[in-house]
This record gives structure tokens, sequence and C-alpha cells, in this order.
């Protein structure tokens, strides 16, 4: 995890988070998971998380589902909304990167096409639906109350050398 971005969220949300949930289009898998993390069984209030009723009184937004033409507008004016400092969770593979509805002619893609040129921290929780476990692991990374388990790897694509036969005619 960036230093900057762990000493943000730790002067920011020093003692609770206040989580506002934005349903974008998704099919309710991850609404249904997100709602499981509330419960008394993984019981979230444990980490300070509690769901408010209004975006102005929260420190975060969840979103889940892909991004779709007719709620683009509207997340927009919701982001717009929270007061700064706040952080932004996407749950699921659809507001990671559209999942099977990335280029369809209803979405625009995943949050980041609905973020453009927007500084707001976001950390992406990825799965169809993602587990409890992994939506809690996501916030507490954001929080900095875990370290990070997996490395970024980036992938280069070899090329192949010119046959030799190509370059005798």
């Amino acid at each position: 995890m960036v230093g900057w971005f762990r000493r943000l969220c730790e002067k920011a949300f020093p003692k609770a988070l206040w989580v506002f949930h934005a349903n974008t289009g998704a099919c309710n898998g991850c609404d249904i998971e997100v709602i499981n993390v509330l419960t008394p069984y993984y019981d979230a209030e444990r980490f300070g998380i509690r769901l408010v009723g209004s975006p102005r009184h929260a420190d975060v937004i969840i979103v889940t589902g892909p991004v779709t033409r007719q709620s683009a507008p509207v997340l927009e004016r919701l982001i717009d909304s929270v007061p700064s400092p706040k952080l932004i969770l996407a749950v699921g593979s659809c507001p990671t990167g559209g999942n099977i509805w990335f280029d369809s002619y209803a979405t625009c893609g995943g949050l980041s096409s609905a973020i453009k040129g927007k500084d707001i921290p976001v950390v992406y929780v990825p799965g169809c639906p993602p587990r409890p476990e992994a939506i809690l692991y996501g916030v507490a990374l954001a929080l900095g109350l875990v370290k990070k388990k997996v490395a970024s790897k980036h992938m280069k694509q070899e090329l192949l050398p010119p046959r030799e036969e190509a370059k005798a005619h």
C-alpha cells in the first residue's frame, strides 16, 4: 500500500467509517454480500463501519455493479455530495472493470470511467461476488490494519524473433 494513502486514511478516518451503499446496475449478488458483512456474524461494527442513509454523512461509498449510462450522472452527483476526504470501495468484478458488460451498449464500463479526473482513492475488491471476508479485508487494507498479501506483477508480451525464412524472401 502506498505510504501517503495509508497516512491519509489514518488521519482522515481515525475511529469509524460511515459508509453509503450505491448500486449502479448490479445483479444484487454483491449487495447481498455487503449486507452480509454488516450482520452480527461478521460484525463490521468492530472496525467502526456503519451504514448510513445519506451520502452527506458518509466517509466511504461502497459501489456495486457496472456503471450504467442511466446511473453514471447520478453516481457523479453522489460522489460530489460526499464530504472530503472520501474513499470509494468498489465491491465485485463489475465496478472493477465492467465484468461481462464492459463493452455493452448500456454500460460505461467499470468505476474508473465514472471518476475520470477526480483524485479519489479507490479500493478494489474483486470477485463475482466477493466473499464477505474479502470485503472486510479490503476495508482493513484501506485503513492500514493489515498488510497487503499480494504484490502487483506487470506482465509484458514477449515478441518472437523473425523467422529466418522471412528474411531470405
